[in-house]
């Protein structure tokens, strides 16, 4: 009978030079599971805590030392002996050992690190790839890529207050088509932005940061890029949108343009409406801020038969938070973080009951990343459906879209 014998947790880098953590789970058939942990910079009010050291002589009081220490006695101690393939069984334990509501003690970074090891420490053990562990009915789905060519809000350093401009090659026959298309248009925009003299330097998860003047300037930019690589924005390549929205609300007003422009919900609303009818958009990622339930109602019954309406700090990966949305029709989708929740079952329970009542589900990274894959197999696995890693450079977000290239 194979059981957990050892859980070792250490101190990484992500890919803003951040300290993270990564865990190994070794098993009594020696084999030995690893995993790492992302985070993120626009986080919602309703994740589950990220922990970190607060010692500014450490990483600017970023440091994981606690957590890691707790990784390796507390939690050591509590799964030794543990059978790798009870995964609920462990989560459980290890959400009733924090005992806190929002896994404030023990910190949720170290909780889903030990989660996602125990389940690669298993697949391993299994002689399964990760995606076929994690798969329950012999169905796989390779997803869509939303993938991020222009940064702005809280991933970049210019004056666009929208987080992500995204391509969608909805039209792509594989996987593989997708990516090389993504990457053709990505190419482009980079030679476009060069040729007006505009900043081809990336943000945090990839795409360009240029210094455009507002919303459709960037867009416009996108557009062409589209263009010029050969495919068409009727049925090939759309385009979505992350706008990230509770980074700039304030005082119940959306400040847009650096302050220049005030809006209310209302008016917030109808600019969604209008860019809708205006650019070949299919999906809004956070239109809202992430307490406004109501206004997501408003929206959804507005375009929500036309677009993707996406919750991600509206939802934060809660399987309470999504039941409200669905109960009250606010948006039609559903963004997946592991590190929101913190566990593995509690991230594959609020999918299976997005898929269940209909809702869009797309696994995503963070914009602080590691080299570690496990969202690709996680995508596939669970059928999600689409999924977003980033742009089309940097290591952290290709080495996602590589693995599903394997898969």
């Amino acid at each position: 009978m194979v059981e957990i014998i050892n859980i070792f947790g250490r101190e990484i880098l992500d890919s803003r030079g951040n300290p993270s953590i990564e865990v190994d789970v070794q098993l009594s058939n020696g084999l030995i599971g690893r995993a790492s942990v992302p985070s993120g910079a626009s986080t919602g009010e309703h994740e589950a805590v990220e922990k970190r050291d607060q010692d500014l002589m450490r990483y600017l009081g970023k440091g994981v030392k606690n957590v890691v220490n707790s990784i390796n006695s507390e939690i050591n101690k509590s799964l030794n002996g543990a059978s790798p393939f009870d995964q609920r069984k462990i989560d459980q334990k290890l959400i009733e050992l924090d005992g806190t509501k929002n896994k404030t003690r023990l910190g949720a970074n170290g909780i889903l690190g030990v989660s996602l090891a125990v389940s690669r420490a298993a697949s391993l053990s299994n002689r399964e790839s990760l995606f076929k562990y994690l798969n329950e009915d012999d169905n796989y789905l390779m997803p869509t890529p939303l993938m991020n060519i222009i940064n702005g809000g809280a991933h970049a350093n210019n004056n666009l207050d929208f987080q992500e401009i995204m391509i969608i090659p909805v039209g792509a026959c594989s996987f593989s088509e997708a990516l090389r298309w993504g990457a053709e248009v990505f190419h482009h925009l980079k030679k476009i932005l060069s040729d007006k003299g505009l900043s081809t330097a990336v943000g945090d998860e990839g795409g360009f940061s240029p210094e455009v003047k507002n919303l459709e300037e960037a867009l416009g930019l996108v557009i062409r890029s589209v263009e010029i690589s050969g495919r068409n924005l009727d049925n090939e390549i759309k385009i979505a949108i992350d706008a990230a929205s509770s980074e700039f609300f304030n005082n119940n007003n959306y400040l847009i343009e650096q302050g220049s422009t005030i809006f209310n919900t209302g008016q917030m609303i109808k600019m969604w409406e209008k860019l809708v009818s205006e650019y070949p958009l299919i999906s809004i990622e956070d239109p809202l801020e992430e307490n406004d339930f109501e206004g997501y109602q408003e929206l959804t019954h507005s375009i929500g038969k036309k677009i993707q309406i996406v919750g991600d700090d509206l939802f934060a990966t809660n399987y309470q938070r999504l039941e409200k949305g669905i109960k009250n029709n606010s948006a039609n989708s559903i963004l997946i973080k592991l590190n929101q929740i913190g566990t593995l079952t509690e991230t594959i329970d609020t999918i299976n009951l997005a898929k269940n009542s209909n809702y869009g589900t797309i696994i995503s990274h963070r914009s602080g990343e590691t080299e570690d894959t496990f969202i690709a197999d996680l995508s596939v696995a669970l059928q999600a459906g689409q999924i977003k890693a980033g742009s089309l450079s940097r290591s952290e977000r290709l080495c996602k879209y590589n693995q599903l290239l394997r898969i």
